[in-house]
């Protein structure tokens, strides 16, 4: 492995990229400190306990790479521009435009991204504004004084919003920036660094209440899911596939993995599903009567905090769906079988064609049940075991009572699929660089 670890660090080109996501990711810190202008900059103590306390929003801030816990410039992180992707997303099954850019190739999902960054703006001073609000609330209802004076909404309000915007655009520029000179899937590595930013903090949370059983506990299960996780993603399907091209029959395969989504349904679902808690607070907050009366039932069933069944039990259909649309809008069944046709191919036993795109189809639909359902599961099973040990009282727990493991389950999902992907790019640069030397 040392060795591994000394070829990659002296080759040039890999190590510049390293250099290069690496500070980056120190300028996002950065920014995740610097406060928004107008802050009382003497409730951040508080508000940053505040925030521990509410686990779930947290990790929502967390898992969206902002800085919540300074009430920073990049407070929204990159969520504006995840939930213009899932618009753009879903609008490109009924708009034919769009459906027809999909079908360019790269030169057409370069206008799609471009589209997604022009609705992120909208989308962020929106999404400000409601952060704001909620924020102010949390904090307004703990401490008696506001983190932001919103009843000036044109000197400080508007402002805020506005800085808060251009912290998510300037996020979206520093991920362009890694993807194109560093380690590559900025988004992604941003999202990485503000999940493992978090993991200190909860270690020293179980240092400072002794409950170092736990601790021990959580650990080798944290450990015990990164390897089921790893051995999950790299497991594919082999689909056997004979060419008769060449006037003589080529055996090859082409591999179907069961998690095809990756990450991006734990994203999707995440920035979905802690709108209605958010929403609810603040209608509780502003708001009497019926729509008050709604806000506090958004709060109690639809909390990441305290979730109720209901609320784990969307959250797992979220996960699940997602999968199913991620991959039915990035694996065109039809086109890899022309493709396999074109190139002389066909499955044995299935006709080159029709039937070939619909064996695929099914295929990937059953791979992609055992992968969605196995995503879900973990993304839910910390929440399940919260509930099961407050009707048992498995393990002691202090605080708000959650268990999770040392990363969340969501949350080591997004780990190890970064950490593969960026091994898979390092080790395809470490091939090109050693074909290079026979030029």
């Amino acid at each position: 492995m040392v060795g591994n670890f000394s070829k990659i660090w002296n080759t040039d080109s890999i190590r510049k990229k390293i250099l290069v996501t690496l500070g980056i990711v120190v300028v996002y810190k950065l920014l995740a400190s610097i406060p928004v202008p107008g802050t009382n900059i003497a409730l951040l103590e508080s508000f940053a306990q505040t925030l521990h306390n509410n686990t779930g929003l947290a990790f929502f801030g967390a898992l969206m790479g902002g800085g919540l816990e300074n009430f920073s410039i990049i407070l929204m992180g990159l969520a504006p521009y995840i939930n213009a992707t899932i618009i753009l997303q879903l609008l490109s099954v009924i708009v034919p435009s769009l459906e027809s850019l999909k079908k360019e190739g790269e030169q057409g999902q370069k206008k799609i991204n471009n589209y997604a960054r022009y609705l992120t703006v909208p989308l962020a001073l929106a999404q400000s504004y409601g952060m704001i609000l909620l924020l102010n609330t949390l904090i307004g209802g703990t401490s008696g004084a506001p983190i932001l004076d919103t009843s000036n909404f044109m000197g400080v309000v508007l402002p805020a919003m506005l800085v808060i915007t251009g912290g998510t655009m300037v996020l979206l520029w520093l991920g362009d920036l890694i993807t194109e000179s560093g380690l590559g899937n900025g988004t992604s590595i941003i999202i990485f660094a503000g999940v493992l930013a978090g993991v200190p903090r909860t270690i020293l949370s179980y240092f400072s209440t002794e409950n170092y059983g736990l601790l021990l506990l959580l650990t080798l299960a944290t450990v015990a899911v990164i390897y089921v996780i790893i051995r999950f993603t790299e497991w594919y399907r082999k689909v056997p596939l004979i060419y008769t091209r060449t006037g003589r029959e080529e055996r090859s395969h082409f591999p179907i993995r069961i998690n095809q989504a990756g990450m991006v349904p734990i994203i999707f679902a995440v920035s979905l599903v802690t709108f209605p808690s958010i929403i609810g607070q603040i209608l509780e907050q502003q708001w009497s009567g019926t729509l008050a009366n709604i806000g506090e039932w958004l709060v109690t069933y639809m909390s990441m905090n305290n979730p109720s069944w209901l609320y784990i039990l969307i959250y797992f259909l979220l996960v699940l769906g997602f999968s199913f649309f991620y991959v039915s809008i990035t694996f065109n069944t039809e086109e890899v079988a022309e493709s396999i046709q074109k190139r002389g191919g066909y499955i044995p036993g299935i006709r080159p064609g029709k039937e070939t795109a619909e064996y695929l189809q099914k295929t990937s639909d059953h791979l992609n049940l055992f992968g969605g359902t196995f995503l879900a599961v973990i993304a839910v099973f910390p929440y399940v075991i919260t509930k099961l040990n407050m009707i048992y009282n498995f393990f002691p727990t202090s605080g708000s009572g959650h268990i999770d493991f040392l990363i969340s389950g969501s949350g080591l999902i997004i780990v190890v699929w970064v950490i593969l992907d960026i091994l898979r790019r390092i080790d395809t640069d470490m091939k090109s660089y050693d074909y290079k030397k026979f030029y």
